[in-house]
């Protein structure tokens, strides 16, 4: 019988050779690569410090906002695509685009702002035309480790 344990990020029962890690010493299994790759990410985030609780452990939501000017303003297709896909992701609030500006909220709980950079590149090389590569660099252009400990984000103006 294979052990059964919880994975740190979505709490979902996993056996312990399911995405294995070992982090200082700790053995830890994921449900998916993207629960294992959030939590190597920030592993913290998940499982605190000695003596912390980690906002995970708490059951808090790290809500984040990140507004990014496009280079040039997308159709309304591409404009859609962008949305659509952006909103699959596991993690991903509200997606916005209004003329040249795109509005991600989002969970860091949930998703990274790597992971959601990542999926950008994917959707420019469908959309073509070279857009993307300068977005993932302003979409990711700070630290998200730093914002762990700021203030969560309420009451965002959402997209209509």
């Amino acid at each position: 019988m294979h052990e059964v344990v919880k994975d740190p990020v979505c709490h979902m029962e996993v056996t312990a050779a399911s995405f294995p890690i070992k982090y200082e010493g700790i053995h830890y299994a994921f449900c998916s690569a993207q629960c294992m790759e959030r939590f190597q990410s920030n592993p913290h985030l998940y499982i605190g410090f000695p003596g912390k609780q980690s906002p995970a452990q708490k059951g808090a939501n790290v809500i984040k906002q990140r507004s990014v000017v496009l280079m040039e303003r997308l159709d309304t297709v591409q404009s859609e695509l962008v949305k659509h896909e952006l909103l699959e992701m596991m993690g991903i609030r509200s997606a916005c685009i209004e003329g040249n500006k795109l509005e991600i909220q989002y969970d860091l709980m949930q998703v990274t702002a790597e992971q959601i950079a990542n999926k950008l590149v994917q959707i420019g090389a469908e959309l073509g035309g070279g857009w993307i590569g300068g977005l993932k660099l302003a979409f990711i252009n700070y630290l998200e480790e730093r914002e762990i400990d700021s203030l969560e984000v309420n009451n965002i103006k959402g997209c209509h």
